[in-house]
């Protein structure tokens, strides 16, 4: 099994010298490449390879490949930001000998390079894998054109590596379908969910509950989803309020194809517990009770109750043994917010502690907090400034503990600032959320208003 991958080697912005009065100096110094030189060298070290045994050139020797490769620039005036590429084939542990990887790595590099580039190929002994190193000019000695290095290249030398290692009888890395995109794998990469995740957790809840295609749709509906093609297509969509587009199921994973799932609702049908279908109420309205308790209490509309009642929506989606599980929010949206409840709470432990009830009271607290930081760091500044012109170590020492000092003091406040401009910023999406929420249960209990007619017929 070997994986591969390259990248470019970029070379300094070296200083261009005016040789136009000194014409002695008829070798320019973009000529004279440190990178490239460096490059070539790291893959030559007598200690990865075991005293160059298996160092080896195509298109140009191995002794002088750097002079080779600068002469081919230099022929055709070519230089740019990527001076070489540089790239790897590594091999499983154990898979082949250092002879076999030379091998393998030479014959990958001609089909990939070899008609156009020069390229030096090295085996490196230094680890438990062994792996090649490939150095390849960027200029063709052919035609003098610039390597391009596009995205089907990367996917040409993975082909091309695995084709040799096949005929070899070398395992290859099995291709893998993937379910998502670059903007969904780093979110996931943060630790929060998308809602491609929320949507594939409450299809395994609805899958292990619900026996016919029909009580699926409903568990699912009662979760506050749409269905855009129900079964009755091949590829059944959903989508939520907030989405921009409808998913598709069975785009969430090859378990989750028609079949797939029908032989799942099939087998569910000689569970005994499921004989009856629990599903998840559909007229349920967690957020207009809390807002009916907080009027009867006659709660005022401040910063505070708004985040205190956003926190208790949240907790029900966290789930307990005292609330019921299907009185949870109808949105997938708010549930998705339920990974930033630690942040939440944080927030309004500042609001309560600081007796925050207004954003005009918020905004005085950011610039209080602000004009106290700053008057710490000019004090601070001040004691760097003596710092420069101290004449012994004990006042040395005494200055730099009381500039310690004020940085123990500005770091909390720091702190509390960053969570106050926050607060800012998600004051609108909470308002957002609960709006939202808040129709939804509307509609879901039958509570909007129909638009009277403002004509007689």
């Amino acid at each position: 099994m070997a994986t591969t991958g390259f990248w470019p080697v970029r070379g300094r912005l070296k200083e261009v010298i005016d040789y136009a009065n000194n014409p002695d100096k008829t070798t320019a110094k973009e000529y004279l490449d440190e990178d490239l030189y460096a490059a070539i060298r790291y893959v030559e070290n007598d200690d990865k390879t075991d005293q160059t045994m298996f160092v080896s050139g195509i298109n140009c020797s191995k002794h002088n490949a750097y002079n080779e490769m600068i002469a081919v620039k230099r022929r055709f005036g070519e230089r740019g930001k990527n001076i070489a590429y540089h790239g790897y084939q590594s091999f499983a542990a154990g898979e082949v000998t250092p002879v076999e990887a030379h091998q393998i790595g030479m014959e990958t590099a001609r089909q990939m390079w070899g008609g156009k580039y020069q390229v030096v190929v090295t085996t490196h002994l230094n680890t438990d894998n062994i792996h090649n190193h490939f150095v390849i000019n960027s200029v063709s000695f052919v035609d003098g054109k610039k390597f391009r290095n596009g995205i089907g290249d990367r996917l040409e030398l993975r082909k091309i590596s695995d084709s040799i290692c096949a005929a070899r009888n070398k395992s290859v890395i099995q291709s893998h379908k993937f379910y998502s995109n670059k903007k969904e794998y780093w979110i996931r990469n943060s630790g929060k969910l998308t809602h491609r995740d929320i949507l594939r957790r409450d299809v395994d809840e609805a899958l292990s509950k619900c026996c016919t295609f029909k009580e699926f749709e409903y568990y699912l509906k009662c979760l506050g989803y749409r269905f855009e093609r129900d079964f009755r297509y091949e590829h059944p969509s959903v989508i939520a309020d907030g989405w921009k587009r409808a998913v598709r199921i069975s785009g969430l994973g090859e378990k989750y194809s028609r079949e797939a799932m029908r032989e799942k609702l099939v087998a569910n049908q000689r569970l005994p517990e499921l004989c009856v279908l629990i599903t998840p109420k559909w007229k349920r309205a967690p957020l207009l009770n809390f807002e009916y308790q907080l009027r009867q209490a006659q709660r005022k509309d401040t910063v505070q109750l708004l985040f205190e009642l956003f926190i208790e929506i949240l907790k029900l989606c966290t789930g307990s043994n005292i609330q019921e599980a299907d009185n949870r929010p109808l949105s997938p949206m708010m549930r998705t917010e339920v990974q930033k409840l630690d942040k939440y709470i944080e927030e309004y432990k500042l609001l309560c502690d600081n007796h925050i009830e207004s954003p005009k009271e918020l905004l005085s607290f950011q610039e209080n907090l602000s004009s106290r930081i700053s008057a710490l760091e000019q004090e601070r500044y001040a004691l760097r400034l003596k710092l420069r012109r101290v004449k012994t170590p004990e006042e040395d020492a005494a200055l730099k503990e009381q500039a310690k000092k004020i940085t123990a003091r500005i770091t909390p406040l720091r702190k509390e600032l960053k969570v106050a401009l926050r607060i800012e910023e998600h004051i609108p999406r909470i308002k957002e959320l609960l709006d939202a929420e808040r129709n939804i249960e509307l509609k879901h209990n039958g509570l909007i208003k129909k638009k009277e007619r403002g004509y007689e017929r």
